[in-house]
């Protein structure tokens, strides 16, 4: 493949999502209660104050992701302790957050992964959501 080639939006999420090891709803909320992974939800207000949130899941807005969950950051949120840190994106349906845990692998975040269908796959599983 050449290296000049534009990559579409579709290549580019498949070649993203084959370096990742997404998780189902199910077990994001298992790995979650066990204090095994930290659920960061990157919606945006909207979306949130419309569906509600998931109990437990650190808020931190897209433009922000990168900033808050560097250990190494100086704006970095206190749960983000650890490059070894499992951190699970979630995003309204899936997509961003493959792109989004890509990028935190980038800063060596290297159990980065995201959730299969988002916030409406945890929802449409039965899993606890707050408003």
């Amino acid at each position: 493949m050449s290296a000049d080639r534009p990559v579409g939006i579709d290549e580019l999420l498949e070649r993203v999502r084959a370096g990742l090891d997404r998780v189902q709803a199910t077990e994001a909320y298992r790995a979650a209660q066990a204090d095994e992974a930290l659920l960061v939800d990157i919606r945006y207000a909207a979306l949130r104050e419309r569906d509600g949130l998931i109990p437990g899941a650190l808020v931190v807005e897209r433009n922000e992701l990168e900033w808050r969950l560097d250990p190494q950051g100086s704006h970095r949120a206190p749960e983000a302790t650890s490059h070894d840190l499992r951190v699970v994106v979630v995003c309204n349906e899936g997509y961003a957050s493959s792109l989004a845990a890509a990028s935190l692998r980038q800063l060596g975040i290297h159990r980065a992964t995201d959730l299969v269908g988002g916030f409406q796959a945890w929802r449409a599983a039965g899993l606890p959501v707050s408003s």
